[in-house]
């Protein structure tokens, strides 16, 4: 068929919603093309969503290139430090197995699935680099003990991506869901406040662009809902947000990590906005060699936890 169609049900996780919905583009392809389709996938009883090439390409950048990066930014920092998160006390339990699970769950897979969504959609590009800015800036003011601006406009992204979406409803997560996927022996007592940087910047980011997450809900992947859940958890907490806030500016515990952190998502950026494959795949696989022993386990733990998350939030 001279036309082309694409079905793109999501990333790297599709069979978890493969059956829920299948979207649709009915890209240079006729009306009797897309009927032709819709008609050959009705035997999965799934719901259809039908998008521009344009939309998906913007609602793919929202829901996956910043998760993305940010959890490709978390492993660098932490093999910078030469450091296994779950073997320290200051990553367990809560949001931190779902930082440890991710980073894990996303290295473990195939370096081009993640540079491709990233260098070959312009929305990514841009996407990535705010996410850059917004992790840079947030960590300067953090480090100037800017205490009073940093709550301002930490509060100010997070009453834009929250309030509007959130009113009346229950939190997408709760402790009993992320205190039962942990790779650590440790108890979740054990770990200091983390001010909890990477969760700040992606609200920041979300509101600097003018992104409202809940609205692509219907197509995002689970590895989105799961950063959503964890990012609303802390946010629409108030005394956890101002704890890790006091803590961003007063409690030293996080600082080198932070620093590592910033300078991962800077590069990250750098990589994306060159357009350097080679660059993406050398230091993706780096990373990759350095976490491969605790691969088998994260990836276990991570499918349970993957399918908990997808009935939680559905």
């Amino acid at each position: 068929m001279a036309s082309h169609w694409y079905v793109f049900p999501g990333d790297a996780d599709v069979g978890l919603r493969l059956m829920q919905q299948q979207v649709l583009i009915q890209h240079r392809a006729s009306d009797e093309s897309l009927h032709f389709v819709e008609n050959a996938l009705s035997c999965f009883g799934s719901k259809y969503v039908y998008l521009s090439g344009e939309m998906h390409d913007r609602i793919t950048a929202d829901t996956q290139a910043v998760t993305h990066a940010a959890f490709l930014s978390m492993g660098t920092a932490w093999q910078a430090n030469n450091q296994f998160p779950w073997e320290m006390s200051r990553w367990v339990g809560g949001i931190e197995n779902v930082k440890i699970n991710i980073t894990l769950r996303i290295y473990s897979n195939k370096w081009h699935v993640y540079a491709g969504l990233a260098i070959l959609n312009p929305a990514a590009k841009a996407q990535i680099r705010q996410y850059a800015e917004s992790v840079t800036e947030l960590y300067k003011l953090m480090i100037e003990g800017q205490r009073d601006e940093l709550k301002r406009r930490v509060k100010a992204a997070g009453e834009y991506v929250f309030r509007a979406g959130t009113e009346g409803q229950d939190l997408l997560l709760k402790d009993e869901v992320l205190d039962r996927f942990s790779l650590s022996n440790r108890h979740r007592e054990e770990s200091p406040p983390n001010n909890h940087l990477s969760l700040l910047a992606i609200v920041d980011c979300w509101w600097k662009l003018g992104i409202v997450p809940y609205d692509h809900m219907i197509c995002s992947t689970p590895l989105f809902r799961l950063w959503l859940g964890v990012t609303e958890y802390l946010f629409r907490n108030p005394e956890l947000l101002d704890e890790a806030l006091d803590t961003a500016c007063d409690d030293s515990t996080f600082r080198s990590d932070d620093l590592e952190f910033t300078f991962a998502a800077r590069a990250w950026s750098d990589c994306v906005s060159f357009g350097d494959f080679e660059s993406y795949r050398d230091r993706f696989e780096r990373i990759q060699s350095y976490f491969a022993p605790r691969f088998p386990e994260a990836s276990r733990l991570g499918n349970e936890m993957m399918k908990t998350i997808l009935e939680k939030t559905k």
